[in-house]
């Protein structure tokens, strides 16, 4: 069998299954009689994104736009950290403590900061992104830089090559493959971040879309009851 066909067969595999989870999950919402604010059917989704596409497609440019221009942000001041690292090791604890620290620091604690100081602008979203995108970069990147093969590095020590030509010759290539790994997963991260920061103030975005249905979502009745009012 050639690669085109097997490509084509898994592509009808795998259509053929989004459409069975699609039925399934359209069949379990009509036959549970479950409220669209609880879990909207596929056909209400697509019932409302064609009826609302203009507002969708002017939020969801928005929202990849401060994504991708994250994303890039992220990348580059990771790859500039891994530089400085790989080039002065002597760094490493310092720059990666302070990685650890932004790491370890909850999206939902700095998004609101970043908006009172910077507004409700793309800036703050974009900020936010990056910080979320940059961790991995950085920790990929740099392993991958000193992850290069010893036996090559001999050989160009033993051509008196510089640091920055063993750096550039064998390091840089060798973390090419690993930057690529990271960017399998910041893709993603920089999308959440974007929709995440956009939860916290924001002007527009998908994030301000989901903001806006949850505040007017109605509430079912049993949560206006008291406790003891409550049904068993």
């Amino acid at each position: 069998m050639k690669t085109e066909d097997i490509k084509y067969s898994d592509a009808l595999i795998t259509l053929a299954f989004i459409c069975l989870v699609g039925i399934l999950w359209e069949g379990f919402v009509k036959w549970q009689e479950i409220p669209a604010y609880i879990l909207p059917a596929p056909s209400k989704i697509l019932d409302i994104l064609i009826k609302n596409a203009s507002m969708y497609s002017y939020a969801g440019l928005l929202t990849i736009g401060e994504a991708i221009a994250g994303l890039i942000l992220g990348t580059i001041t990771g790859l500039v950290a891994a530089t400085l690292l790989g080039l002065w090791p002597r760094l490493e604890q310092a720059i990666m403590t302070l990685a650890i620290l932004i790491k370890s620091t909850p999206l939902v604690a700095i998004a609101p900061l970043l908006t009172i100081w910077l507004g409700f602008g793309v800036l703050p979203k974009i900020i936010i992104t990056a910080l979320l995108t940059f961790f991995p970069v950085l920790v990929n990147v740099l392993t991958g830089l000193q992850a290069a093969d010893p036996a090559f590095m001999e050989i160009l020590h033993s051509w008196h090559a510089s640091r920055r030509d063993i750096y550039w010759h064998i390091r840089v290539p060798h973390a090419v493959p690993y930057l690529f790994a990271a960017l399998k997963v910041s893709g993603p991260l920089a999308l959440i971040g974007s929709v995440v920061a956009e939860w916290t103030g924001a002007s527009g975005g998908l994030g301000r879309i989901m903001w806006l249905a949850y505040t007017t979502m109605p509430c079912p009745k049993w949560m206006w009851t008291k406790p003891s009012q409550r049904k068993s």
